[in-house]
């Protein structure tokens, strides 16, 4: 081995300076500007380069060390304009020629520097902007003046020096990270071996985590044998089914992890997320004034939530209390003058349990905000009575104005002659106020002194409608008029005071000999006080609820009409009104509301017909035919008003006069279809089948219809003659041959007759003829399908698909065919691509959800059907069935409600309701279904349809067929 030294412990070579030769000046971070180490400085090179020379036996170098600037100059060599030839010839030989060739370059670089100086010399004093002339004689003179200025103290008017301030004061105020930490740098140098060992790490700069960490390190626990064989038992998995979880139901310790899955559990919490999506989605699609829609509100079932979501002190999370209780404390201390804050601190204490300090913080409260009477009423209501008394008085003494401090006070009093004293105070205080004198009066036991106590107050607060009120309804009626004249002379623009009038009017019988209303309307208007239309609407349903209907009336008759045109469609103005009314319950200010606008519009069939439905529904028998006679009297012309009219009687028992009524229909309408018809429906149910016959043979003359021909063929068909119905269907149709009922009516006949090959020849030509009557291909399908050619059937109705095409009927009556052949795979597919053709159809909805989809999968495919179809009732109707199978029995009752609501003419749905509530509900409630059901009269339905048009069936009631119908229903 080689007998020289290792290289780290030999000595460094003379005026070595690490780094200094290839110009390592460190890096750059993204916090300092500059660099964050620089070389070496120019002090360190002038010390190193004397020392050399002194060792070579030379001269310190003039031009870096002997040579010393003014302290008036600075150098203007800046590090930016620096090269590198410090660094790089530090380490070169340096003589006598090198130092006079630096001395020499700087001198030059003086000489040069004070010409430049003087080029860039500043004046101390500014010379004025405008241009300056001088004259030559004048011009040495300017000359020795600027020779003058040179001698000047060059650190106020030379450029370098103020660039040298601006410099210094930069760096003084942006230090680079550097010089902040030189002196924490060069103290490292006196740091030790043992103290570099124990510097912590980046992540721990304290020793006290670290130790503490090592403190807990040290600490053991028992555990129990149970955390341990539940540790090692939790990631094991169960693969075979024990006995006893075979036999009982009840959940065992060892399915708490999770590993063991209750699968009834799941599917109960998934029928509750669809229960409440089916809800939701109902109550979007319904109408509004059935089930409500998205946007509307229920403001009392809003509170009623938000009681319910109230917790109690024990449930609250402690966090939550601690973390309001600090915001309160900091928003009181920050404004100990805002009463709200108290108050709420107040009640976080109360809601937490902790009463007496919410006494004591509302007591504090008070103090700071002696003047708010919510602080002192939630200080009273927070204290018992006899501390709430005398928190009262002094809340009294601070505010003396407060009518709710007094009034509170006087509840706090048991003894009647107590709180009476304590209101006669108040108004001693506050005599304007009429919530004191209401209540003083309200303590008043003997009329007659409440008589005088209202009088006073009258006199004190004039101008107060419910004082003058109050006195008049205490009054006798010869007093009552006497008071509410003067009620009216000292407040004329109250139309309370009038309404009030005409009810004592209507009160003492005289309500038809004065009309007050009219006056009154004359009054205000002339006082600039008249309410709006609405306004006085709403009045009128009060007074109406109150039981004042002629009061009701009489304002509906003066002030329907101010304010509007003839310009401003006045009768859908009044007909949607009366409607309005209607949905509020109040039927007689509708009844009022229609009344005014037959007096306008006397020859309006709406309006009668408005008026007749408003009587039928909510008015009596008699009420309903004179309004009638009324109807037909104003509108001769109306053939439906005649017939309505000819019912009533009918229904009566009143034969004779229900022909007579026909009779003066023929007058006024002759050769009416619907008349004839009215009139041969009445004979044929009377069982004047002969007297029928004739009136059919002379409406066939007279006013021959397609419809005329149908109802002869069905009169022939219902006695029977099944020869004079097909005679009959043959003449009408060489007459009418587009008529797709007769070819129906001739199909169904052959058929009744087991004729199958006429009755396939009669619906071939019919849907030749009638290419895209629907009920006529299905006719023809279900023929085919009856005599059991399955693939006829199915070709009648592909062609029924390209002759009506996006018809629901159809569609479901294909996916029926293959469902009664067995064939669910091609059923299912006819059902996707029907959905997709008609994606808005109930009734091919109800299909696939109660007959191709599995009952787990039922709700869900609920759900999105209602999502794309919009208030259905065949959909409501089987949505209702999915409730009635799981035995949820309200929520089925009430899909079954939405579904009548959504279309009350469908008697299939009548008759599930029916036959739900035969199974689940009351006596009253079937009866009451049943009586809707005859007021509705419906008259479609696939079932219903099929009994009620049943030549068998002809005269069956609406509840007959009802009942029928029930049992048909699967």
């Amino acid at each position: 081995m080689s007998g020289r030294k290792d290289f780290l412990n030999q000595q460094a070579p003379e005026n070595y300076v690490a780094g200094l030769g290839r110009g390592a000046t460190g890096f750059t971070t993204r916090s300092d500007l500059g660099p964050a180490r620089e070389g070496p400085s120019e002090e360190q090179i002038k010390e190193a380069l004397a020392k050399r020379a002194q060792q070579l036996g030379a001269a310190p170098p003039t031009a870096y060390g002997a040579v010393t600037k003014k302290p008036d100059e600075e150098d203007d060599d800046d590090d930016r304009f620096q090269d590198d030839e410090v660094g790089l010839f530090a380490n070169g030989q340096y003589d006598r020629d090198d130092d006079e060739a630096d001395r020499i370059y700087q001198e030059i670089d003086e000489k040069m520097d004070r010409r430049r100086k003087q080029r860039r010399l500043v004046l101390p004093f500014p010379f004025p902007s405008t241009h300056i002339s001088v004259r030559p004689d004048c011009l040495s003179n300017f000359l020795i003046l600027a020779g003058q200025i040179t001698d000047l103290n060059p650190f106020d008017t030379f450029r370098e020096e103020r660039e040298r301030k601006e410099r210094e004061e930069y760096e003084r105020n942006n230090p680079k990270i550097q010089q902040q930490f030189a002196d924490l740098k060069r103290s490292l140098s006196t740091v030790t071996d043992d103290e570099w060992a124990n510097i912590p790490e980046v992540g721990d700069l304290t020793g006290k985590n670290r130790r503490a960490r090592q403190t807990l390190r040290q600490r053991f626990y028992a555990v129990p044998d149970s955390v341990i064989a539940g540790a090692r038992d939790s990631t094991q998995f169960e693969t075979s089914i024990q006995d006893d979880e075979m036999q009982s139901n009840a959940p065992s310790s060892d399915n708490a992890d999770g590993t063991m899955t209750n699968f009834a559990d799941i599917g109960a919490a998934r029928n509750r997320v669809l229960q409440s999506r089916l809800d939701q989605q109902a109550q979007g699609s319904g109408t509004d004034s059935v089930i409500g829609s998205a946007t509307n509100i229920d403001p009392k079932g809003y509170l009623t939530s938000l009681t319910k979501s109230e917790v109690k002190a024990g449930e609250l999370p402690v966090g939550d209390v601690e973390r309001v209780r600090g915001l309160l404390s900091s928003t009181t201390k920050t404004n100990p003058k805002h009463a709200p804050g108290w108050i709420a601190a107040a009640r976080l204490e109360q809601v937490a349990g902790k009463i007496v300090a919410a006494r004591k913080k509302i007591a504090q409260g008070c103090e700071n905000c002696p003047y708010s009477e919510d602080a002192w009423l939630e200080n009273i209501n927070l204290n018992e009575n006899h501390n709430a008394k005398i928190i009262a008085a002094q809340a009294i003494q601070k505010n003396p104005r407060s009518t709710k401090l007094w009034t509170e006070a006087m509840k706090l009093e048991t003894t009647l002659n107590a709180k009476k004293r304590v209101l006669r105070q108040a108004l001693e205080h506050i005599p304007q106020s009429v919530a004191l004198w209401k209540e003083a009066v309200n303590l008043e036991e003997n009329p007659a002194d409440a008589r005088l106590m209202l009088a006073k107050a009258t006199e004190i607060i004039p101008l107060s409608v419910e004082l003058w009120l109050a006195l008049a309804h205490i009054e006798t009626p010869e007093n009552a008029q006497k008071v509410l004249n003067r009620a009216r002379k000292a407040i004329p623009t109250s139309h309370e005071i009038w309404i009030a009038a005409a009810r004592l009017q209507e009160q003492m019988g005289q309500a038809n000999k004065i009309n007050v209303m009219k006056r009154a309307v004359q009054s205000l208007a002339r006082e600039s006080a008249m309410l709006k239309r609405e306004e006085w609407i709403a009045e009128a349903e009060k007074c109406e609820a109150e039981g004042a209907v002629l009061t009701c009336g009489s304002i509906i008759r003066e002030t329907l009409g101010y304010g509007l045109d003839e310009d401003d469609d006045r009768k859908e103005v009044f007909m949607d009104d009366a409607k309005a009314s209607v949905g509020r319950g109040r039927y007689e200010t509708a009844r009022a509301i229609y009344a005014y606008a037959l007096r306008i519009f006397p020859t309006s069939k709406s309006l009668w017909l408005a008026a007749v439905d408003l009587e039928r529904n909510h008015g009596t028998k008699e009420a309903l035919e004179q309004l009638l006679e009324k109807a037909v009297e104003a509108c001769p012309q109306s053939e439906v008003l005649w017939m309505q009219l000819a019912k009533e009687k009918w229904q009566a028992g009143e034969i004779d006069n229900a022909r007579r009524v026909l009779g003066k229909a023929f007058n006024q309408n002759p050769d009416n279809e619907d008349i004839w018809l009215a009139a041969v429906k009445l004979e044929a149910d009377n069982g004047e089948t002969d007297q029928a016959r004739k009136l059919l043979e002379t409406a066939r003359s007279q006013a021959g219809t397609d419809r005329v021909w149908i109802k002869s063929v069905a009169f022939e068909r219902r006695l029977g003659d099944v020869d004079a119905a097909l005679d009959l269907v043959n003449q009408g149709l060489q007459i009418y041959p587009s008529a797709s009922k007769l070819w129906m009516q001739k199909g169904q006949i052959y058929e009744s007759l087991n004729q199958f090959p006429k009755a396939r020849e009669a619906y071939n030509t019919g849907t030749r003829a009638c290419p895209k009557s629907v009920p006529l291909w299905l006719l023809a399908s279900r023929l085919e399908e009856k005599a059991g050619i399955v693939v006829k059937a199915r070709s009648i109705l592909d062609r029924a698909r390209l002759a009506v095409p996006k018809n629901a009927e159809l569609w479901t009556e294909s996916v029926r065919i293959e469902r009664r052949a067995n064939n669910l795979s091609q059923a299912k597919v006819l059902m996707a691509q029907g959905l997709q053709e008609v994606s808005n159809s109930g009734l091919l909805w109800s299909e696939s959800i109660m007959h191709l989809e599995p009952r787990t999968q039922r709700k869900p495919r609920s759900l999105e059907a209602i999502r794309k179809v919009e208030n259905d009732s065949v959909l409501f109707v089987t949505v209702a069935r999915i409730f009635w199978a799981e035995r949820r029995l309200e929520k089925a009752a009430s899909w079954f409600e939405k579904a009548i609501l959504a279309d009350a003419d469908r008697g299939d749905t009548w008759a599930w309701y029916y036959k739900f509530l035969l199974q689940h509900g009351t006596e009253e409630k079937k009866e009451d279904v049943i009586n809707k059901c005859v007021v509705s009269e419906p008259k479609h339905g696939e079932v219903w349809q099929s009994v009620a048009k049943d030549p068998k069936n002809v005269k069956m009631g609406t509840e007959d067929v009802l009942k029928v119908v029930v049992k048909l229903v699967d």
